[in-house]
């Protein structure tokens, strides 16, 4: 069985769901538009078929991606994510970034389109509509 955190934090109640080894990459892999289980098998290399499968499985199962068969024989699937699968880009580009900052060969960096520039992660407040630096992490009334 696989072993979960029990603590009352969004972070480890998340990991519960997207921490395990290829996760995240198959997301990426089908918000990239790899929708098919060989396109996601060749995007990944070194990932298992069963291994694959239990992951697409379990994604399916916690909501963040759906399938559609489109061929019978043999019955293949294509996934698409849900909404809650497509938020995860946010984190995906949180990562990008944080690996330009950090990692020692970088592969990926974040641009806007328009003037080919890297960007940074901006908060901001729509209550006040302006951007914020003052942010706190604060419990959440059950």
């Amino acid at each position: 069985m696989k072993a979960t955190y029990e603590l009352p934090c969004n972070i480890a109640q998340s990991l519960n769901i997207i921490g395990d080894r290829w996760t995240l990459l198959i997301i990426h892999e089908i918000l990239l538009e790899n929708t098919t289980f060989n396109n996601i098998k060749k995007s990944l290399d070194g990932i298992s078929s069963n291994l694959l499968s239990d992951r697409l499985k379990h994604l399916e199962d916690s909501g963040l991606i759906t399938s559609t068969l489109y061929s019978s024989h043999p019955p293949r699937y294509q996934y698409t994510l849900t909404k809650s699968g497509k938020d995860l880009e946010n984190v995906f580009n949180a990562i990008i970034i944080w690996g330009t900052e950090h990692l020692e060969k970088c592969h990926k960096k974040l641009i806007h389109q328009t003037c080919n520039h890297e960007v940074d992660i901006t908060y901001h407040c729509s209550h006040c509509n302006e951007n914020v630096n003052d942010l706190s992490v604060v419990d959440v009334d059950s």
